[in-house]
């Protein structure tokens, strides 16, 4: 049986006297892709912001390869392996393409072979490049990374079609490696044709059933 990468168990998360999370339970098996679907306002963000350690669970208990992190720091979580790319892609605009992977200390050429474009683009300044390449370029600092767990929020936002499955290809393709993807979405059919497991979140808690039902039965 796979290992154990990322476990929620029970968690209550929310903001002041808002409860956003109302005992949501997760697990995520090594080398996997989990994609957690769900409609604006069903907690999903809040969730990546548990995970990644931007904000505390109230009560519950957050994993990560075993190891209890529920008071752990953004720096802590990612010297232990994760690596989260935000909703909004979180790149410098006002540097060059290259500029950006430099920050993150590894080969740029190994991103450069998946994405080719972003070479063609080494000089460009990155708020200048299309929704597209912007994400192609989060993908790439995150990958210089080495990350053990990677969950990648809002991944297809705004992107063409052909872009979001250029990307998911990667997707697939990490999870080969060894990659635990956790891949937080909106929009169910490409998420779910590379998945190895769907969950769907619907206000603060795990919906269970039928996907088709429960996602597209208004739930939202």
């Amino acid at each position: 049986m796979n290992e154990t990468m990322i476990e929620l168990m029970d968690v209550h998360a929310g903001y002041g006297r808002i409860e956003v999370l109302r005992g949501v339970s997760l697990s995520v098996p090594r080398g996997t892709v989990t994609a957690l679907l769900g409609p604006n306002g069903a907690g999903k963000s809040t969730l990546v912001k548990i995970l990644s350690g931007q904000i505390r669970a109230t009560s519950g208990h957050v994993h990560l390869k075993g190891v209890h992190v529920n008071d752990a720091a953004p720096d802590e979580l990612a010297r232990a392996g994760l690596c989260t790319i935000p909703e909004g892609r979180a790149i410098f605009p006002n540097l060059t393409v290259a500029e950006n992977l430099r920050l993150m200390r590894g080969d740029p050429e190994v991103v450069y072979a998946r994405f080719p474009k972003l070479k063609a683009r080494q000089k460009q300044l990155a708020g200048l490049m299309s929704g597209g390449e912007q994400q192609m370029l989060a993908f790439s600092r995150a990958l210089l990374t080495e990350p053990a767990v990677l969950v990648v929020d809002e991944l297809s936002m705004g992107l063409a079609p052909v872009i979001v499955a250029e990307l998911y290809e990667v997707v697939r393709e990490l999870a080969g490696t060894g990659v635990t993807m956790l891949v937080v979405e909106q929009f169910a059919e490409t998420a779910s044709a590379v998945a190895d497991q769907v969950v769907v979140m619907a206000h603060g808690e795990m919906v269970e059933g039928d996907l088709a039902e429960v996602y597209f039965g208004g739930t939202s």
